[in-house]
Order: C-alpha cells, then sequence, then structure tokens
C-alpha cells in the first residue's frame, strides 16, 4: 500500500481552516467529504478520524509529525520467534528420515504435535521464515562461517548467557530432567552464576540474574540466543534499567555463543561424571556451587594461563555493582501500563489497588512479580510515587476527621 505524503496530509489539514462548519470537527467532518489527489493523480478519500489525527499531531509537533515513519517492528514476527519455529522442524524431522518431506508436511505434522498453532503461525510465515533463516539446510552448510577469535579487554565487558540440559531428579512421584542456567564472563571466564532448575522458564531466570548482578557485578552486554525466556519482555526491560546492552545471537547459531558451550562441556566431562547427591535440587545446587568456586574458579585455565577469578580481580575497580537495597529488587520486576480510575484504584491480577497518590484518570506504570502481584510499585512520568496497596473498602467507609482548633 502505497504511504501518503506529507505533502498530501497538508492538503487535507489546510482544507480544514476554509472548510465550512461552527466547530472543529464539523470542519473536519466536511473535509472528509471531499476527494484528494495526491502528486500522481490518484484520487483519496480520508475518514474524518484519520483528518483529525493528523490535525491534531501537526497542532502539537508541526510538520515532522506528519511525515511517514518506518514500523518499529518492521521486519520482525508478531506472534512466532524464528527460533520456536526451528525447535518444531528438529522435533518432527526425525519422523522423516526414510521419506520425502515438504515444507507443508512439516508444518502440517508440527500443528498435529501442538509444537505451534495457526493462530500463531500461518502457512506464509512458516515458509518465510524458514526461507530467511535457511533452516532446512544440512548443518555442515550453515555453520561453515567464517569466526574469528576474540576475548573482551575487561571484565564484566559481555556476559554470554545460555542454558544446558543436566540429569534427571527426583521430582515428586517421578523425575525430571534439571536445566542449568549459567552465565560467563568473556574476559576473565569466571561464572557470575549458574543454577540448576526444574523448568526454563521467566521466572527462574530472572532469578539466576539477580544473584549473578548482586554476586560479580553488572555487565556492559549481555550475549543471548534467541529462546522464548531470552527475548521476553522482563529480561529486556531489566538490562534497559541497569543499563546492560542486550545481544541475540543470529538464529540457528549456536557456535556464536562458543565459550558458554565450552564451559558446558566442562560441567559434563568434569562435574557430572561424579558421584553426585542428586537427592534433591537443593543438594544438586551446592555441589555445583562448590564445584565453579573451589575448582573451576582456582584452577588455570588454558587459554589464560592464569586463574579466572584472579583475572577477574585484575579489573575489579571498573565493575559496576548493584547495592543490596529492597528498592533495587524492583529493577527485576516486570513493568506494565495501568488506567487508574476517577476513584484512585486500579486493576491488576483480578485484584483492585489504591493509588499511594492522588492519581485518579491518569495513565501509571506499576512494577510487580509476574503472576504475583503481593508488592505493586507505582511510577507516573518516570518517578517512583510509591507502594500501591489492596483496596480496603472498610478503611475508606469514613473519610479521615478534619483537625479542630
Amino acid at each position: 500500500m502505497k504511504r501518503i505524503s506529507v505533502y498530501l496530509k497538508l492538503r487535507v489539514v489546510g482544507a480544514i481552516e476554509t472548510a465550512p462548519g461552527i466547530t472543529i470537527k464539523s470542519r473536519i467532518q466536511e473535509v472528509a467529504k471531499r476527494t484528494f489527489h495526491d502528486e500522481d493523480g490518484v484520487p483519496h478519500v480520508f475518514t474524518w478520524r484519520t483528518i483529525q489525527t493528523w490535525y491534531s499531531l501537526y497542532k502539537q509537533k508541526g510538520v515532522e509529525a506528519l511525515r511517514s515513519r518506518t514500523r518499529a517492528d518492521k521486519g520482525r514476527t508478531r506472534k512466532v520467534e524464528p527460533e520456536s519455529i526451528r525447535e518444531a522442524i528438529e522435533a518432527v524431522l526425525p519422523e522423516f528420515r526414510d521419506t520425502r518431506h515438504t515444507k507443508m508436511a512439516l508444518y502440517r505434522r508440527a500443528i498435529e504435535r501442538g509444537l505451534i498453532s495457526r493462530q500463531s503461525c500461518a502457512q506464509t510465515t512458516w515458509f518465510r521464515i524458514i526461507r530467511q533463516y535457511d533452516l532446512l539446510s544440512p548443518a555442515d552448510q550453515t555453520q561453515s562461517k567464517r569466526r574469528l577469535a576474540f576475548s573482551k579487554a575487561h571484565a564484566n565487558e559481555m556476559w554470554q548467557m545460555d542454558t544446558m540440559f543436566g540429569p534427571h531428579l527426583k521430582n515428586g512421584k517421578g523425575h525430571t530432567q534439571a536445566k542449568l542456567i549459567a552465565f560467563i564472563d568473556d574476559a576473565s571466564r569466571v561464572i557470575p552464576h549458574g543454577e540448576f532448575f526444574f523448568s526454563e522458564n521467566t521466572e527462574n531466570l530472572i532469578t539466576c540474574l539477580r544473584s549473578a548482578f548482586y554476586k560479580r557485578g553488572l555487565p556492559d552486554t549481555l550475549y543471548v540466543d534467541n529462546g522464548a525466556i531470552y527475548t521476553c519482555a522482563e529480561i529486556n526491560q531489566i538490562c534497559a534499567r541497569v543499563g546492560t546492552l542486550l545481544c541475540h545471537t543470529p538464529v540457528r547459531d549456536g557456535a556464536a555463543k562458543g565459550k558458554i558451550e565450552r564451559f558446558f562441556r566442562g560441567v559434563r566431562d568434569r562435574f557430572l561424571i561424579r558421584e553426585l547427591d542428586l537427592s534433591s535440587l537443593e543438594a544438586l545446587n551446592r555441589q555445583f556451587r562448590d564445584w565453579v568456586e573451589n575448582e573451576y574458579h582456582t584452577s588455570v585455565h588454558g587459554t589464560l594461563q592464569m586463574k579466572p577469578i584472579d583475572r577477574f580481580a585484575m579489573d575489579t575497580r571498573r565493575l559496576r555493582f548493584l547495592d543490596p537495597m529492597e528498592a533495587n529488587d524492583e529493577l527485576f520486576f516486570f513493568e506494565e501500563n495501568r488506567a487508574v480510575r476517577k476513584d484512585n484504584t486500579f486493576q491488576l491480577g483480578g485484584i483492585r489497588f489504591e493509588a499511594p497518590r492522588d492519581l485518579s484518570a491518569r495513565t501509571i506504570h506499576v512494577r510487580h512479580r509476574r503472576g504475583q502481584p503481593g508488592r505493586v510499585i507505582v511510577f507516573y512520568k518516570g518517578e517512583r510515587i510509591g507502594q500501591a496497596l489492596p483496596l480496603d473498602f472498610l478503611a475508606n467507609d469514613r473519610a479521615p476527621r478534619e483537625a479542630t482548633a
């Protein structure tokens, strides 16, 4: 669809001034009945709401506000991530090893197994992402990229982060495979934090991220892949608040995070081969922390030719740390907008909260733990207003008495 030029928009807005009518709205409605021709002579008719929007933008911000801008999400999928399609293909592809398969056959099988849905991924989207990221090419063709060995100059300039599948542990009546979420510092090879969880979800990612920030400081850059938990709103919001640049690897390019992958190989070859206590998740994490701090960090690294913890200590003066204060925990909360009603309350998670100050009929930002809106912090225009409490109807039954002289 051809974009409407700023010149045509100005002609439409200018027509409002000479249009018949007493009010602005009536004049805009009169202009909406007219036909305007663009530079190529193509006729256009615009609704009165479109014209009203252009008029308001022009009055508030001038001509620049009428210029067409490129969409912020241009070139990106809004319902499904390329990584999700890659995982779906890898899951169903083994079923077609002995038979001829097409992209449509893979698509139908992925839907049958519930790996994707038609609502989140249309056929055209499936075909386009496969073609764009070359997801069906042999591995030797997609991974033969020229790579250069590199290392950051200082500690905490870049952390790499990823997840590794670990051993099966007893979980309730059955057994569940544990997942290790871990970070590695690019310059020193120090492990800021690593922890096993039963599930790889956003809540566990934030738990691991919080521990890493408090233990080893704040990284300048966080390098992650395109998995669902690494592209969630929370991690983007947290990185923006602490001043960390969030970078994603190219799709289907696990080798781009070579250092964390090499560490995971060391975990398998040097830690998981031991006679470990696998009775609980807590026991496994206790043994893993002991191995990292007392063996991995204190052993001479083959590339660095020194202990990782000693290399990390060389840059202590330039590290940024979070102070252990209650307000800093709010950095790891999920943030969303809420409209405050005229009675100074707003709805969140099925619970009505009362704003800490009079913010009636305003749009505020609230931070809270997703799914656990127990502690809700209110922000307005970038300023922290305070904590919102659940509405107490009984306490509001009577207005406070005015002080008497």
